[in-house]
């Protein structure tokens, strides 16, 4: 363990409504806005005395501008995560957690916002794709995740039961939460097989969404979370990077069916917070797709990989009230809305914090994973006052 853990909270996150992609009234600056304004409020805090600001993936929002915006008296810190799309959801709160942690800000704004009739299509997927991958026919994403998903399942055993349980419980806990997109609209095993295939083996519900929206979280340091209104959601551990042998390496990999957190990164996850994966109450997984998100959770160490997977991952054990690692308890990208996996940070604070639409009775240790099987991975620990 290190000084950094416990040592910053976040006290204070905003969201706006989830809008089908291209029909947002406001743009990205302005839901980003609403967004950080929210988080203020959440916290008790005033918007002009927040002088850091962090977002990732191409965000196209600089934080001077929503500081100009704002009205703040300083900026002090301001940064975005390069790569990794989704994969940089959880190095943004790292990143936020440093700059307060060194001394650098006071008060940051981790933030992400999407307005496809602002920033154009498929904005959180730019540059993604090269000529290497467009030149054999791959277009998008669900078609790289496919392969990997394939060879998951194929050479590593993984079953199709594994991949379905992820979907279905993020649906199940969207349909207690009035503000998910798929709110009133069960799933089930009939739909889930009866749907059609995106890139083999991804069916349509293997698949996240698309959605205009923002959110945001406000991170400070512990000594002053005091300061602010409601529980604090300690930081206890944060990890970004990637190792030899993955990065932009164009399907290069040598662990291919790996969600890209190696070994290293992820007993330095644990070490840092002083937890290990069997301490996890809930758990909020980047699934751009199902399969990366299984992926994930095996790297992780919260479940066993290969066959075994499929009788740890079943709805029953995803799922609250009774299950042993609640994941996506809002819903998740695929339930909730996808606004570039931003909801899922806010889930993993309200776990600790509350205000979860399915919280987990007792939870200490809320886990956050981003972007698997992207060129840039991270994940953060969440904790409540009882673990620092």
């Amino acid at each position: 363990m290190t000084g950094f853990r416990g040592a910053t909270s976040v006290v204070g996150v905003g969201t706006t409504d989830y809008f089908r992609r291209g029909t947002s009234p406001m743009t990205s600056a302005q839901l980003v806005l609403q967004a950080i304004l929210r988080a203020c409020r959440d916290a008790g805090a005033d918007p002009r005395a927040v002088d850091g600001f962090v977002s990732y993936g191409g965000d196209a929002n600089e934080g001077l501008a929503i500081a100009a915006a704002l009205g703040v008296r300083e900026v002090r810190w301001s940064s975005e995560v390069w790569g990794g799309g989704g994969g940089g959801i959880a190095a943004a709160v790292n990143n936020a957690a440093a700059a307060v942690y060194s001394g650098q800000a006071s008060c940051v704004a981790v933030y992400r916002g999407l307005s496809e009739a602002d920033d154009g299509r498929r904005a959180f997927a730019k540059g993604h794709l090269g000529s290497l991958y467009t030149a054999h026919g791959v277009l998008a994403p669900p078609q790289i995740c496919a392969l990997r998903t394939q060879r998951l399942m194929e050479v590593d055993g993984v079953p199709r039961s594994a991949l379905e349980a992820v979907a279905l419980a993020g649906y199940q806990h969207a349909q207690r939460n009035p503000r998910a997109v798929a709110y009133g609209k069960p799933l089930d095993h009939r739909l889930y097989e009866g749907s059609r295939m995106i890139s083999e083996p991804l069916r349509l519900f293997d698949c996240s969404r698309e959605n205009d929206g923002a959110a945001a979280v406000l991170v400070v340091s512990s000594d002053r979370a005091g300061d602010y209104q409601g529980r604090p959601a300690a930081i206890l551990a944060g990890v970004q990077g990637a190792a030899a042998g993955w990065t932009d390496s164009v399907e290069n990999e040598d662990r291919y069916t790996s969600a890209g957190f190696h070994p290293a990164l992820v007993a330095r996850l644990w070490d840092d917070a002083g937890v290990g994966p069997g301490e996890v109450d809930v758990a909020q997984v980047y699934e751009n797709f199902t399969g990366p998100a299984v992926a994930a959770m095996i790297d992780h160490g919260l479940c066993p990989p290969g066959p075994a997977a499929g009788d740890f991952l079943t709805v029953e054990n995803l799922t609250v009230p009774s299950g042993s690692l609640p994941i996506n308890t809002a819903g998740g990208n695929i339930a909730e809305g996808f606004v570039h996996g931003i909801g899922l940070v806010v889930e993993a604070v309200r776990q600790i914090r509350g205000g979860s639409a399915n919280p987990v009775t007792g939870a200490d240790v809320s886990l956050l994973i981003g972007g698997p099987m992207a060129p840039l991975v991270s994940s953060t620990v969440f904790g409540s006052a009882a673990t620092v």
